[in-house]
């Protein structure tokens, strides 16, 4: 069955993210090691992600309320309000920055676009997601965009199922192997893995857990028209 439709991940696959994220901890863990010189600060922030993924779901929002509770909770509620405020401010701040696209993404999908039809698929934040997708100057590129708290079997399914689309027609672009690929090939379809220079622990998969078919890695956005030719 001949290609059809091609769905994308946003964050770290069209536009950049986790950089993000990663500046902002250094400077949260740099603050909170004022008060607690000896607390592994990432450590017990990845804990509490973890744990309120299932509360807030994920993106900036829900980052944020996390380092507030560790902060609160490492320092015994000793930390100053300046300080809540200061983590505050940085989660306004990424809510605030401009959409980054990633190299070569705008001609991609403009090369593309043509030949199949383009899906949106990402996880987090409504109003954040849709807030980038305005910003990225690509929206009119896309034949729908789909916004779910979670990329699994069940949600991949149901936007197929709606949308008219048949597993075998259907291709998943994105930067992690969690989400963006192992759900789309145990339905049936194929993916494309494109690995970005940071990833959060949370989307890692074993090499053992990886589906042995279905899926390519490829290096950048740029090498996707080839690749889509020959599935």
């Amino acid at each position: 069955m001949a290609v059809r439709v091609v769905g994308f991940d946003g964050d770290d696959t069209l536009w950049h993210s986790e950089t993000r994220f990663h500046m902002t901890q250094g400077e949260y863990r740099e603050l909170l090691k004022r008060h607690v010189p000896d607390a592994d600060v990432d450590a017990r922030l990845a804990e509490t992600e973890m744990k309120n993924l299932g509360i807030y779901g994920y993106g900036v929002k829900s980052f944020t309320l996390s380092m507030l509770e560790t902060a609160i909770e490492l320092t015994g509620g000793r930390i100053p309000a300046a300080d809540l405020e200061v983590i505050l401010g940085w989660g306004k701040r990424m809510l605030m920055e401009p959409t980054e696209l990633l190299d070569h993404v705008e001609q991609t999908l403009k090369q593309i676009a043509g030949r199949y039809d383009l899906l949106l698929i990402t996880k987090g934040d409504l109003f954040d997601q849709e807030s980038k997708l305005a910003r990225s100057g690509l929206g009119d590129l896309f034949l729908g965009v789909e916004i779910v708290s979670e990329k699994s079997v069940d949600s991949y399914q149901a936007i197929l199922r709606r949308r008219g689309i048949a597993p075998g027609e259907f291709v998943m672009v994105g930067n992690s192997l969690r989400s963006d690929v192992v759900p789309v090939v145990t339905l049936g379809g194929q993916a494309v893995y494109i690995p970005y220079e940071v990833t959060w622990h949370h989307e890692h998969v074993p090499d053992d857990q990886l589906p042995r078919q279905g899926w390519r890695r490829i290096a950048a956005i740029g090498e996707l028209p080839a690749v889509l030719e020959v599935l």
